[in-house]
């Protein structure tokens, strides 16, 4: 497989796990994971940490989408959340698929 091959699918496996990770944590707690874990109690502010480790492209994106859309932000803002997202799904997918392939 190609360089870039390896790229982009460890993007993509980022940006699956950060999907799960994000609809299991809405499922089980009724809201969507959010950086924003200070009002909450310390256990769920732990658990909050963990899910962001894998959650956190979909919640950059999400909440550049709604900066974008709500309050007309420049499209540089959404550029660069995106860009980090990106690379944030990087490194997950290479952490996950060095998990799985040393695992097996």
């Amino acid at each position: 497989m190609s360089q870039l091959g390896v790229f982009l699918f460890s993007i993509a496996t980022g940006f699956v796990a950060a999907g799960l990770t994000g609809s299991f944590y809405r499922l089980v707690t009724n809201k969507p994971p959010s950086f924003q874990l200070m009002s909450e109690p310390m256990y769920l502010q732990v658990i909050g940490i963990l899910t962001l480790v894998f959650a956190g492209p979909t919640v950059i994106l999400r909440n550049a989408l709604r900066a974008q859309v709500f309050e007309n932000r420049p499209p540089v803002w959404m550029l660069l959340s995106s860009c980090i997202a990106v690379m944030w799904s990087f490194l997950s997918g290479i952490f996950l698929i060095g998990l799985m392939l040393s695992a097996g």
